[in-house]
């Protein structure tokens, strides 16, 4: 936490010498990740983070080290993640932190915990990076969720270690971070066995465990360290990691250059200024300060200098920020500015090596989750279109972002009359091979782009028949790349009414209405994690059986039963 104006805020920068819950060791290829969480180390007083429970603090450092694991220490082939406690490896989310916590605190706590997982999957799926589980005790809610995002579940087989989905009969809420979405779609359990085991709070373990497909394997104390080592083995010989060029090394993730004041966030690249009497922030993203490197090799010898790297950890780390400090600033005004030509030339430096080098490959999936947060974040999003912006290639996939984008046809002639207009890029950021998933797809698998045109096949042809065609306001509007195109008589008007008109909605109508504009098309994992299950889970949290003074929640602990509203709504 930081003090800014006498506000305690929540700072999500941290690095492995202040990590008070993770330790991360690196032998080799294989890399250990061990919670041992410190039950005084809440993020907040009033409650103790005993057998391994967390809080937002701990998630953070998780975060942290997943960040770390792919730019500092390309070597790493394996990733386990164990415990340092006995006989238990993690007891979920702590019970009385979440009871005591605002719904706000909940819902955004919900939401990094499981991006942070849908990192994990990400860097087993495409950094050659793979996450093994060793479960080295029980894990519980949250904890048994942290390890099904991991590729390999090995549980400890002493008869007394389990895996378990409890929060159902001991919480009277839905396993709320993706759980069953993953014990169902990504470990295949039977519907009618994941309908018993998260109904039953003692949880599987043994060879039950194993045969409904809740672990990958049970393994006997005495054989544990060996088995282990075996599996890890395995995992590093099979890893597709990516090599860089000779002599080269990790890539430090150095401190951000950060100004925080009441009223602005300020980094190198990306500013944010708060307009807190119309509920908005003005949002700039600046292009790179000069031309691309000329090789991949410059890119590494740049490292967290590298312009796209640079700009997507700030903007990064400022959606969190705003998410998790600023909840009453519901409207993000998303600019940019720069050379358009210079950002496509980082892009297409990127793009010619992502699939050889380790680093310009995670660079992209980088940008690619940090797009991904910014889609689900319920904030309305509005792109402004002007001259000496930079929308361009990957840019542009800030206004595809956007609930809605307004460019400028012309320029303002009482401004600056010998402007060029403002122009936007298609580029190769926007398209691949068939155009489904591309370098930077949505959680639901489709480009910004196709989203924009699902069911449009002939829209998005048109689209694609202009890549890196540099085009102005009247084509793109035409060509459906942007919302309106108002001449500068009329932008100032309609830029505000827009604005002003989303301060006068209801937050909650609002955040359901994008939630469901923003994932056209195909449900995937992740779709239904954010758009169904935590959707549910936020309901289920708000309501009087979970929350209220005689929910389960409240009353888990004391030895009394919960008082459950018995109507099915």
């Amino acid at each position: 936490m930081v003090i800014v104006d006498d506000r305690e805020l929540v700072s999500f920068s941290t690095s492995p010498d202040r990590y008070r819950h993770w330790r991360l060791s690196v032998e080799g290829p294989v890399a250990t990740l061990t919670m041992n969480v410190d039950a005084d180390g809440g993020l907040r007083s009033g409650y103790e983070l005993k057998l391994n429970s967390y809080d937002l603090g701990v998630d953070i450092e998780l975060y942290d080290a997943v960040q770390r694991l792919r730019f500092e220490h390309p070597g790493v082939k394996t990733v386990v993640v164990t415990s340092g406690q006995d006989k238990v490896f993690c007891a979920g989310a702590n019970i009385r932190m979440l009871a005591a916590s605002s719904h706000p605190w909940k819902v955004n706590f919900c939401k990094f915990t499981n991006e942070t997982r849908n990192g994990i999957e990400d860097a087993s799926q495409n950094s050659g990076q793979t996450y093994v589980a060793a479960l080295n005790g029980t894990a519980s809610g949250g904890g048994y969720e942290l390890a099904l995002a991991c590729d390999h579940i090995l549980l400890v087989d002493d008869r007394s270690s389990v895996v378990s989905l409890p929060e159902l009969p001991l919480l009277g809420v839905l396993p709320g971070t993706g759980g069953l979405t993953r014990v169902t779609d990504k470990r295949h359990v039977r519907r009618d066995r994941a309908d018993y085991f998260a109904t039953r709070s003692e949880g599987i373990g043994g060879k039950r465990a194993v045969a409904w497909r809740l672990v990958d394997e049970a393994v006997p104390r005495a054989a544990w360290d060996k088995r282990l080592a075996e599996r890890t083995s395995a995992t590093v010989a099979a890893s597709g990691r990516l090599p860089g060029p000779a002599g080269t090394g990790g890539v430090e993730l150095t401190p951000l250059d950060k100004t925080r004041t009441p009223d602005s966030i300020e980094y190198r690249y990306v500013s944010a200024k708060f307009h807190r009497d119309h509920g908005t922030v003005r949002i700039i993203v600046r292009g790179p300060s000069g031309e691309a490197p000329g090789s991949i090799a410059d890119v590494h010898a740049q490292g967290a200098e590298f312009w796209t790297l640079a700009m997507t950890r700030e903007l990064d780390d400022l959606i969190l920020d705003l998410r998790a400090n600023e909840p009453e600033l519901g409207t993000w005004v998303l600019r940019t500015s720069g050379d358009a030509a210079a950002v496509l030339a980082h892009d297409e430096l990127l793009l010619a090596h992502r699939s050889s080098d380790w680093l310009a490959n995670e660079i992209v999936l980088y940008l690619k989750r940090t797009l991904k947060r910014l889609d689900v974040t319920s904030r309305s999003l509005i792109a402004l279109i002007e001259p000496g912006s930079c929308f361009a290639g990957s840019l542009l996939e800030l206004a595809l972002a956007a609930d809605r984008s307004y460019m400028l046809a012309g320029v303002f002639e009482e401004e600056d009359p010998g402007a060029s207009p403002a122009e936007v890029t298609v580029s190769a950021m926007q398209f691949s091979p068939g155009n489904t998933g591309g370098p930077l797809p949505m959680g639901n698998g489709l480009t910004r782009l196709a989203t924009r045109f699902f069911g449009d096949a002939e829209g998005l042809a048109a689209a694609g028949k202009q890549a890196g065609q540099p085009l102005e306001a009247e084509d793109a509007e035409e060509l459906g790349l942007v919302t309106f195109a108002p001449d500068d008589i009329d932008w100032e008007e309609e830029v505000r009414i827009a604005i002003e008109e989303r301060a006068s909605f209801s937050p909650d109508a609002l955040t359901g209405l994008e939630a469901n504009y923003r994932f056209t098309g195909p449900e995937t994992m992740e779709t239904k994690i954010f758009g169904r299950l935590t959707a549910w889970q936020n309901w289920i949290f708000y309501r009087p059986n979970a929350s209220g003074p005689d929910g389960a929640l409240r009353k888990y602990g004391t030895g009394q039963r919960a008082e459950f509203d018995d109507k099915r709504v």
